[in-house]
Parts: structure tokens; sequence; C-alpha cells
């Protein structure tokens, strides 16, 4: 019989649970501004802003900017690669910046969905390889969690039993990397609003929840921020003063 050794420490695993602890305290929840840059343009395109780096961070530095109490509500920000690794306008690396005001540093690790052969449109994510090197390099630069995004489909014939399987190996996987480089993943098995299905059928199952329930909202917090900023300085006042409404609202009792 195969003998399996302990996957972690128990200082392993006391660390990650700390951090994770720290990131929903008290009804925190996470902002998800981990766009990247294809996903950033088209949300600046419809505010006439130009797509360039500068623009991404100047919107960026916005809202993490908003408020030095901003922890009261936000428990954690997931970045993108790039946001990583820039800094605020007076010169502060936006993880020491966030981590500063008492937030947890995120990242996203994956490298997108690819189509799942010998299914009717499904996927599966990808970026396993080289994922440990990764991870230890983000834990290094700042981030204590990481997020991965895995799709699943609802339809007649979806999700398949394949596809079920290979994004729950997936999703094991990276969360394994993760934690052997000090990374709480967000394991994300996305199920998708398209389609006649009605999402509140996972709210009605009779099982045990001991967990602790939050919010990771994108759009949902920054939607609102982007309208109001419209890329002109004179308006930074208003457009932190919108995405602080929304993160307060979403923040539980």
């Amino acid at each position: 019989m195969a003998h399996q050794f302990p996957a972690l420490t128990s200082e392993q695993k006391k660390e990650l649970a700390e951090i994770a602890q720290r990131i929903v305290k008290d009804g925190r929840g996470i902002l998800a501004a981990d766009e990247s840059v294809g996903t950033m343009g088209s949300r600046l395109k419809r505010i006439n802003v130009e797509n360039t780096e500068e623009n991404r961070r100047i919107f960026r530095n916005l809202l993490f900017t908003s408020d030095p109490n901003l922890n009261e509500s936000i428990g954690g920000v997931i970045l993108f690669h790039e946001t990583l690794y820039q800094k605020s306008n007076s010169g502060v690396l936006f993880p020491k910046l966030l981590k500063d005001l008492g937030i947890v540093v995120g990242i996203k690790v994956d490298k997108g969905t690819a189509p799942l052969a010998g299914t009717d449109g499904e996927t599966t994510t990808q970026g396993l390889d080289g994922l440990g090197e990764r991870c230890a390099q983000y834990k290094k630069d700042g981030a204590d969690f990481a997020k991965w995004r895995c799709v699943l489909k609802i339809s007649d014939h979806a999700p398949s039993s394949l596809a079920i399987y290979e994004n729950a190996n997936v999703l094991a996987r990276y969360a394994s990397i993760c934690q052997q480089n000090g990374l709480v993943p967000i394991v994300e098995p996305e199920i998708l609003s398209d389609g006649s299905h009605d999402l509140n059928a996972m709210n009605r199952c009779n099982l045990l929840r001991p967990w602790r329930v939050s919010f990771s909202y994108g759009r949902a917090l920054q939607a609102s921020a982007l309208s109001a900023w419209l890329g002109k300085s004179e308006n930074q006042k208003a457009s932190q003063e919108a995405f602080l409404k929304r993160a307060k609202v979403s923040t539980s009792p």
C-alpha cells in the first residue's frame, strides 16, 4: 500500500489559516483587480479612455488610495501580474501600499481557459507548467494568496463528467502548489450565468457549510467608479467615493 506523506508542516498550515482568516475577518471581502490587459482595455473603452499601462495604473492607484480605512471593507485585493509590479503616485509598490493598509495581497496565476476535447464547448484551465516557480516568486514579491479560475458550463449536456473531473484535478493541483509556496489558494469553479438555469439551486442544497461566506467582486465594486472617473483627474474624488460606497454596502454586518 502506498504511503502518503504530509503535504504541509504544522507551521505552514498555521500561516495559511491565518492569512485566510485575515481576508474575511469581520465580513470583509475581496476586490478582484486582476483584469488582464485585454479585459481592462474593454472596460476603459466604455469610458473612452486609452488602454495604456499608465491609465491602468492610474485607475488602480485611485482605488487603492481611496481611503486609509479601506481595510474595514476590503480584506484582500487580487492583482494581475502587471499590477503587482506597478507603483502608486507617490512611488510605493502596490503590494507594499496595500499591506501598509492591512490588506492581504493576492495574485492571479492561471493562464486562461482552453477547449476541452470531447466535450460540447467546455474548457479546462492552463498554467500548471512552471506554477511552482511563479508562486515562489510572487510570495517573495508580496503576495499571500492566489486566484485560479476554472469555468463550468451549465446546459442539458453539461457539465460533463470529463469537465468536472478535469477541472477538479486542475484546481487541486493548483491549490497544492500554492500551499507549498505559502500562498492561500482561492479555488474557483466558476459557474457561468449563461443559460436557462437559476444559480440559487446551490443555496438550496442541504449541505454542511463550515466556512465563512464573503464576497469577491470585480465589476460590482469598480463599474460605478469607472463611470465617475472617465479618465479625468478632476473626477478622482467622485470616483473614489463611488468605489467606497460599493465596498461598504458589500461588507457583511
